[in-house]
């Protein structure tokens, strides 16, 4: 099975990438397609450059990767409560080509940030508005307290309670996962 995964997010040196890989990192018997969204270079989404030059070649390009993808594991990174500029602007001009943006592939979300609340605003946002976009979320996770949290060294959680969840989290996606295969 193939998981398309990736934070959303692009800065080069964000939390969100350390706990997307991971995350990853502890699926079995799976083919993982990091993607930086980075790789997808877009100009800000309005409707004049749509109309004018049409949707870019790399958002059709991201497109394509969700199609060819058996599931998707997404972390978000939160700027003042919501999702990044570059996340954002992404998905406007995915939802151009198609509204289900999603392709209801069976999806987990996670978020997490420096802070407390590790990034629960964004991914209540994400978890909310994935169904209007052929989103099937099938699990999800906040890392609250990043730095407190996790060893960027090892690039593993450190709090046992927290790695017990985002193994919960995990083991219902490969259940999900493969009885979704059996019956497709």
């Amino acid at each position: 099975m193939k998981i398309l995964t990736f934070a959303a997010t692009n800065s080069r040196k964000s939390i969100n990438k350390h706990l997307v890989k991971l995350a990853a990192s502890k699926l079995s018997h799976t083919e993982i397609d990091y993607v930086e969204i980075n790789d997808f270079d877009l100009p800000i989404y309005n409707i004049d450059l749509e109309e004018e030059y049409g949707i870019p070649n790399s958002a059709h390009a991201f497109a394509k990767r969700i199609k060819q993808a058996d599931a998707i594991l997404i972390s978000f990174a939160e700027h003042n409560g919501n999702f990044t500029v570059a996340f954002k602007n992404l998905f406007d001009w995915l939802s151009r080509i198609d509204r289900n943006v999603y392709q209801g592939k069976p999806t987990i979300m996670l978020s997490t940030s420096p802070g407390a609340g590790g990034g629960k605003t964004v991914l209540g946002l994400a978890e909310n508005g994935a169904p209007h976009f052929d989103g099937k979320v099938v699990g999800s996770l906040s890392i609250p307290s990043f730095y407190e949290n996790f060893d960027i060294d090892s690039n593993q959680l450190t709090n046992p309670e927290l790695t017990e969840k985002l193994e919960n989290v995990l083991s219902v996606f490969q259940k999900d996962l493969r009885v979704n295969k059996r019956f497709n």
